[in-house]
């Protein structure tokens, strides 16, 4: 076992230089002689720490803080030990036009992350993140998110993470395609609703200058979702990196990247009588330190008993994101999905899901970036109960 102990030695150097007593030295311009009093023919050389009296106080100083810090060891059978956090916190306004007795004003924590990773060499980990999220009843639990083995260079220039793990398109399209995940999930997962961010599999990543890639198999119910029947779900990102950044990670207000890619599912062999669930998607995205364009083409085919599925549908996304000043940035996305139900009544039949995001959002400092943003829904969309409108304040923290 290895024990990882806080240094004292850079608060030493500090306080020595301000508490330590100070000679001033002259110099003889003639002899070269030194003085420690000012004379005749003397120069002044300047202020000197007596090395004896550094050497006292930091002794001083270690003892002083080993001391404070007794009870602070942590213990690892790994040599680095990286933790960090998320949060997204905020005020929300719901307004219903159709019905104002719907409206609601609540403060919320929207994610909760606690992340930890354990590096035993520089490239390979075992990671485990835990989130929260309240329940109908009020009730706040803590759940898993991620919880992977990840080795890398398994294949030329290929990693791989088993566990519960990372779906291949989410996490790439919120890095490079659609930055403001505090204000709304991307439009697969969150107004298409057809697919989400992690779940118990295999995913396979490979980034090389100019192609990046994730292929897996994975329960279909992902992270959130019981898992029944025998079929298991392979999906797929191919993504061309035309200016070559497919192996860096990339930073919106200094890099310029353009990618296109191609994304999607396929699902046989499940429970609840689904034969089929096929999910097809392109996007493409420019970025450049001033601004961002994405857009979206995605169609899902599912097929149930052989007739078309709730998650039937097909749509497009375009969003932008401009920076006009240092720190500052305004950002929008219009949403148009198309749902096909089976069934009679109006509550199966063919709707439309629209939705309009806009806001601006201000970095605080590297920790913190706060949001101001609303979200419109169609009133075409009959699911969202007619014209409905999000307001939001929320502050982005990592740490």
């Amino acid at each position: 076992m290895r024990k990882i102990t806080l240094s004292a030695i850079a608060a030493t150097v500090v306080a020595t230089s301000l508490s330590a007593s100070t000679i001033t030295l002259y110099q003889d311009v003639d002899t070269g002689a030194i003085y420690t009093k000012p004379g005749a023919n003397r120069v002044e050389l300047g202020d000197f720490i007596s090395a004896k009296d550094v050497y006292i106080q930091n002794q001083k100083m270690k003892t002083e803080m080993s001391k404070s810090l007794k009870g602070v060891t942590i213990k690892s059978g790994v040599p680095t030990l990286k933790f960090d956090g998320t949060h997204y916190l905020q005020y929300h306004y719901h307004s219903d036009d159709y019905n104002s007795s719907k409206d609601e004003s609540t403060f919320e924590t929207t994610r909760n992350y606690f992340q930890v990773k354990a590096y035993w060499n520089k490239k390979d980990y075992a990671r485990l993140t835990l989130d929260t999220h309240q329940e109908d009843n009020g009730s706040w639990i803590v759940r898993l998110k991620y919880g992977y083995l990840y080795l890398s260079d398994i294949l030329p220039y290929t990693g791989v993470e088993f566990g519960q793990v990372h779906r291949p398109w989410i996490d790439y399209a919120e890095h490079h395609g659609w930055l403001n995940r505090p204000v709304s999930e991307t439009f697969p997962e969150g107004t298409a609703h057809v697919i989400n961010s992690a779940g118990p599999g295999i995913n396979f990543k490979t980034k090389t200058d100019y192609f990046s890639s994730e292929i897996g198999l994975f329960n279909d119910e992902g992270y959130h979702g019981v898992k029944s029947g025998s079929g298991q779900s392979f999906e797929w990102r191919l993504t061309a990196h035309v200016l070559g950044t497919g192996r860096q990670h990339v930073h919106a207000t200094k890099d310029e990247w353009l990618n296109i890619s191609y994304f999607g599912r396929y699902l046989t062999g499940t429970d609840a009588g689904l034969n089929e669930d096929t999910l097809n998607g392109i996007h493409a995205v420019y970025n450049n330190p001033m601004f961002l364009i994405g857009g979206y083409w995605m169609k899902n085919l599912a097929e149930q008993n052989h007739k078309v599925y709730k998650k039937d549908g097909d749509g497009w996304s375009v969003n932008g994101e401009f920076r006009p000043i240092d720190k500052f940035s305004i950002f929008a996305r219009y949403d148009n999905w198309n749902v096909t139900k089976d069934g009679d009544d109006d509550q199966h039949k063919d709707y439309n899901k629209k939705k309009t995001i806009y806001g601006v959002a201000y970095k605080y400092n590297k920790h913190v970036r706060f949001l101001a943003s609303g979200i419109s829904y169609d009133p075409n969309d009959k699911i969202a109960n007619n014209d409905q409108t999000d307001y939001m304040l929320t502050a982005e923290v990592k740490w």
